[in-house]
């Protein structure tokens, strides 16, 4: 196989009225990853010259399958944003909070309780 997932059509928008064709996970040591061109996310107009407007999921599963050996896609990335990376439902991530608001707070309790073990140890 060519190493990649899709997600998207006409049947199951993958965005809300949008029926483009997506990436939705590349496999690990596929072709598509070995590439390296190709990214989760990316949305992709042709394959092989045949435009992915306005197909049915399976219509679009079926072009890539037949595809052949050598293929040819035409992508749309997505920009990232400048403040973090692009996030897609689905990935599992809870939108939730930054790696820093967590830590933070983690390591200054961290810091208050070998506090509070020191004074402990020196009053006995």
């Amino acid at each position: 196989g060519l190493g990649f997932n899709i997600v998207g059509g006409t049947d199951q928008q993958y965005i809300a009225n949008d029926n483009s064709i997506y990436v939705s996970w590349i496999k690990k040591d596929g072709a598509a990853y070995l590439d390296g061109r190709l990214q989760e996310g990316d949305k992709i107009l042709a394959i092989n010259g045949k435009e992915l407007k306005d197909l049915r999921h399976k219509d679009a599963v079926e072009l890539f399958r037949n595809a052949g050996y050598y293929v040819s896609l035409k992508i749309q990335r997505r920009l990232q944003p400048q403040n973090g990376p692009v996030v897609h439902p689905g990935d599992g991530e809870s939108g939730g909070l930054p790696l820093a608001a967590i830590l933070v707070p983690g390591l200054a309790l961290a810091a208050t309780a070998v506090w509070i073990l020191l004074r402990y140890r020196q009053r006995m």
